[in-house]
């Protein structure tokens, strides 16, 4: 506890108290919890004691002589110092019969509130979030610093404040103490007595050093206490006097090695096996799922990429792509409010808001933007929010939680009965957000969605559904897991319809996000839900304000794309069949294929140096790449190679890819299906479970009584390439109709001219 300007302390004897008179004029405010409630003291006309007896225990005892004072405000002032006392870890060293209960922190916050406008406005959940350090050696101590600190810089009062406490913690050297040999604390001129013995704003590394020999020659005065020092001038904020501290140290001459930053992160990636490396992969349209790598004759066939469908390729989304980009240019031209909203972004919009049967749509530059961008927004604005989350949710959606500053609650992954406890823990009052996925894209599992809207009906929580890797794949018309799991419903209807539908799962879904970059082929990334959600996310979120509008040849492209895909199913049909037979043969040979019912094939590795060599190893002697998955996209022992059929890997591929994995893994040593079996299994591999049947039903794909898989295949690709074959057919005549047109004998321009004189 700082002395008062001008007060000399009155030493009686070591374990005697030391007496210090604080009056309204001689405040001193750093922004500590000491300062703080020397701030609340010092309009008080009583005594405040401090002592530091003998202690083991290094501690700074704190009394107040309040004889004279009325009861109720005896009351309140050691409500006030107990609080002190447990922010401070200092003992409460207060008359047992005067100690009020414990109060909660929000009670305090609503004592600050009527001071500070900033608290007013701030839920204490943003508090803590904002409270949480996250921005390491930004603070003058060389912690880190938390965003509740950096927005205090932007106060007026407590700018100057933490400026002050900021000069005297970076020159820690020459702090006098109060206690310093027994505490760390100091107390000279108005330098606050727990700024030197714990940083309040950062977390450092270690404690910040006090020299313990700089008073000791002090006469008359024990070690425990300085002499005071010469009279500083104050600073006045506010009518506050702040008290400047010692000058801070000139700043060393050698400056942060940036480079050497960046070097160490990197050696950490490559230690852990966690480092990433790109391979040059340039995928053919015309020979697709062929592509070339960084010389065009090395030719590679893609068992990994997220185009499901093959719809990058697709003549019609190619050519409305090609129409769009010679009519309005590449690029839209700016952000939505800036001339690049525009009739593309309009009907793609409404064409995203039909399918999955929601009034309106948003669409971002990429899914991961809308999933940040959302939940940051929602999380932030909705007062006292709680957002509930998978525990294998995208980063995207972690990222974005992180960014609300809204409390969040990790469920186990698709464990309803810990999602249950989390929401019964809440009031029902408060606003709660469950976000999911309906297809993990890393282990392929589904969510049982309709489970999660009940509980969400039951304790008023609104559900957040990302269907990124299942639109376009699952349903009648490609809206996703939602709406597969009403597939006869939706099958009846050309599009989804909210009047006809209403009670469906889809519709019982308040925010489904998706992507038009994976089964559709293109690029970007939307929200789907009510007008009013809709609009708020329009109107406060960054992620989509300040950004530039998707291309318009983009937009285009992707609404050809969804419309092809809502009425075209067959693609659907062979992606799900080459999915089947991948993992039977996989299956088969004892490779070790972690079980799900979706059409993700993940293949146990469990180790990341292995993964990347079987990876290398497929890719140059095999020409097979399968890119290797590790941490962090996976857990530390999790690693594996993830396999995505689509309707062009016919069987030959098929059968290279299987013959390439068996040499790989008889090369390697790797452990097998039985090998994982025997120890006991692992994420389903090697276990005896019924559980994981195709989500896509046989009598869902067509599938004929008695017809095997291959049989079902030949079918079926050979009615695709009729299709496709009047696809071409059609598109030929149109172009021949538009060249035509185009071609067709005009007036030349003396007639027209001649015309209008």
């Amino acid at each position: 506890m700082g002395l008062a300007r001008g007060d000399e302390p009155r030493v009686m004897a070591r374990d005697s108290p030391l007496l210090a008179e604080f009056s309204a004029e001689h405040r001193g405010l750093c922004g500590c919890p000491v300062c703080y409630f020397k701030a609340l003291l010092s309009n008080i006309s009583g005594q405040v004691y401090l002592s530091q007896p003998n202690p083991p225990e290094n501690v700074l005892l704190v009394r107040v002589s309040l004889r004279e004072k009325p009861r109720a405000r005896q009351h309140r002032i050691l409500v006030r110092l107990n609080r002190f006392a447990k922010q401070t870890h200092v003992p409460q060293a207060l008359p047992r019969p005067l100690r009020p209960k414990r109060t909660t922190m929000e009670a305090l916050l609503n004592q600050s509130r009527a001071l500070c406008p900033f608290l007013q406005r701030t839920s204490p959940a943003s508090l803590r979030s904002l409270s949480t350090p996250s921005r390491a050696n930004a603070s003058p101590g060389g912690g880190t610093i938390s965003n509740l600190q950096v927005i205090a810089r932007r106060c007026p009062v407590m700018s100057k404040a933490l400026a002050v406490q900021s000069a005297r913690m970076a020159s820690s050297k020459s702090f006098g103490t109060l206690a310093g040999r027994a505490s760390g604390t100091t107390s000279v001129n108005g330098v606050c007595a727990a700024a030197g013995k714990k940083r309040f704003h950062t977390t450092a590394s270690k404690e910040a050093a006090v020299d313990h020999d700089a008073h000791r020659n002090h006469a008359n005065i024990p070690p425990t206490f300085p002499k005071a020092g010469p009279v500083l001038e104050p600073t006045m904020v506010n009518g506050v006097a702040v008290y400047p501290g010692p000058k801070p140290e000139a700043p060393a001459s050698k400056t942060f090695d940036y480079e050497g930053f960046y070097n160490n992160e990197l050696d950490k990636k490559h230690k852990d096996k966690s480092y990433r490396y790109f391979n040059n992969i340039n995928r053919l349209a015309r020979e697709f799922p062929r592509a070339h790598m960084s010389a065009p004759e090395e030719r590679v066939t893609v068992w990994c990429a997220n185009d499901y469908l093959g719809m990058g390729r697709n003549p019609q989304v190619l050519r409305t792509m090609h129409e769009t980009l010679d009519n309005y240019g590449a690029g839209a031209g700016g952000t939505r409010n800036i001339s690049g909203h525009n009739q593309h972004a309009v009907g793609l919009e409404s064409t995203l808001a039909k399918l999955h049967g929601k009034e309106s749509a948003l669409v971002f530059s990429s899914c991961y933007v809308a999933n940040d961008a959302t939940l940051a927004t929602l999380g932030s604005k909705l007062p006292d929010c709680v957002i509930l989350s998978d525990s294998l949710n995208h980063a995207s959606m972690i990222q974005g939680i992180r960014h609300s500053g809204a409390k969040k609650m990790v469920f186990k992954h698709n464990d309803l009965r810990d999602l249950e406890q989390k929401l019964a823990s809440l009031p029902l009052s408060v606003p709660k957000i469950i976000a999911f996925e309906s297809v993990y894209s890393m282990c392929g599992s589904i969510a049982p969605i309709e489970e999660i809207c009940d509980l969400a009906d039951k304790y008023g929580a609104i559900t957040f559904l990302d269907e990124v890797h299942a639109v376009g794949m699952y349903g009648p018309h490609g809206a996703g897991v939602a709406e597969h799991l009403d597939f006869d419903t939706y099958a009846s209807l050309d599009t989804a319809n909210p009047k006809s539908t209403k009670g469906t799962i889809m519709d019982r879904i308040d925010i489904i996000t998706g992507t038009l970059g994976k089964a559709y082929g293109c690029v970007g990334g939307y929200i789907a839900g009510s007008v009013s959600f809709v609009d708020t996310i329009r109107s406060l979120a960054p992620g989509f304000i300040f950004t530039t509008s998707l291309p318009p040849a983009t937009m285009a492209g992707a609404t050809t794309s969804i419309k092809y895909q809502a009425s075209y199913g067959r693609d659907r049909t062979l992606q799900q069949l080459h999915t089947r037979a991948v993992k039977a043969e996989l299956t088969a040979k004892d490779i070790p294929v972690i079980p799900n019912p979706s059409h993700i094939i993940p293949i146990l590795v469990g180790d990341a140096e292995v993964a990347k060599t079987a990876s290398d190893m497929l890719l140059k002697d095999y020409g097979v790449y399968v890119q290797a998955i590790n941490y962090p996209t996976v857990p530390r022992g999790e690693e594996r190679l993830r396999v995505t059929p689509t309707p062009g890997h016919v069987k030959p591929y098929r059968d290279h890819l299987v013959h390439a994995l068996q040499g790989v893994w008889e090369r390697l040593g790797i452990r097998k299906t039985s090998d994982w079996k025997a120890a006991g299994g692992f994420l389903g591999v090697g276990v005896d479970d019924d559980k994981n049947r195709p989500l896509w039903t046989n009598e869902q794909l067509g599938l004929r009584e008695g017809e095997n898989l291959e049989e079902a295949l030949d079918r079926e690709l050979r009615a695709d390439a009729l299709h496709r074959q009047r696809m071409m057919t059609d598109l030929q005549k149109e172009e021949l109709m538009a060249h035509a047109n185009a071609n067709a004998v005009v007036a030349p321009a003396s007639t027209l001219v001649g015309v209008a004189a």
